[in-house]
């Protein structure tokens, strides 16, 4: 039974929580500006469980749907399903036990959140079939990813979410879209084997320039967020802060090497981080 936790441990990607950290940061982003800088411990309790239950299930229903692809990249090649060490069905069997678990949660919550969150199951359950249909899984990644947004809105406002919640949730999905690119990029020889889709792949020599405008895009459009709920210097920095790791990040993919491209994507970790630090501490002071 251990050996079997352990396996549905390395499944669900528990220790490497990069994915987790990445869904979290846009969603602490909406709880701080949702609050005004005082969030409620019941809903960051309530939403930093639910981003891990549901990045756990993404990874779940991902390797679900991948068990045949992934036979095909070296990367992956050794996942539990594709390995045959947990069988295809264990693995649904945990993504919905991880997404009921996730609705358990979001029902101590009131009904227009809860309303919400079905899109969010919907969104991260297709995304990793996207791959096979057309060339944008990355925007499919962002929109699933940054759903958080407006839901924290409406947890904590009980009611539609504002201009502001939509235009922190564009920020997010234009980030995502450019650092699941950027992962992408990692994979890109081998998906164009198998012949499976992606930003990475369409981009082609212009993905560092559109990555680049992605992630310009989003920093303007989460100053804009700033700007309307009257954020101070504090915030201003954090965006600058944030704005100087995108030009690194452009530095360490210049030349497209495999593994300074997974670097770039890992170092958003940071960026969130910054972009979370400054909103926190400028309501803060």
């Amino acid at each position: 039974m251990l050996e079997k936790l352990k396996l549905y441990a390395e499944l669900i990607r528990f220790n490497r929580p990069i994915g987790t950290y990445l869904l979290l940061w846009p969603t602490l982003w909406a709880l701080w500006f949702a609050s005004k800088g005082v969030p409620d411990f019941k809903f960051l309790i309530i939403f930093s469980l639910g981003v891990f239950l549901m990045r756990s299930a993404g990874c779940a229903i991902n390797d679900y749907a991948d068990r045949d692809i992934d036979l095909h990249v070296a990367r992956t090649k050794n996942r539990p399903i594709t390995s045959g060490r947990i069988t295809a069905n264990e693995a649904l069997g945990v993504f919905g036990a991880l997404i009921l678990i996730a609705f358990l949660l979001v029902i101590q919550l009131n009904t227009n959140t809860i309303l919400l969150s079905i899109i969010a199951a919907t969104l991260a359950a297709s995304y990793p079939f996207m791959k096979r249909y057309h060339s944008f899984p990355q925007v499919h990644l962002g929109a699933a990813f940054s759903w958080s947004i407006p839901m924290a809105y409406t947890a904590i406002t009980n009611n539609p979410p504002p201009l502001e919640a939509w235009l922190l949730y564009s920020a997010s999905l234009l980030w995502t879209t450019a650092y699941d690119t950027q992962y992408g990029m990692v994979d890109r020889e081998d998906d164009i084997k198998i012949r499976v889709k992606s930003t990475a792949i369409l981009f082609g020599k212009y993905d560092n320039l559109i990555i680049g405008i992605l992630q310009a895009l989003a920093l303007i459009l989460i100053t804009i967020t700033g700007i309307l709920a009257g954020s101070g210097i504090l915030f201003y920095i954090g965006i600058l802060a944030a704005s100087t790791l995108v030009i690194y990040q452009q530095f360490l993919t210049q030349n497209r090497e495999p593994a300074k491209c997974l670097q770039a994507f890992l170092n958003n970790n940071w960026l969130g981080m910054i972009v979370f630090i400054g909103i926190a501490a400028d309501y803060f002071i």
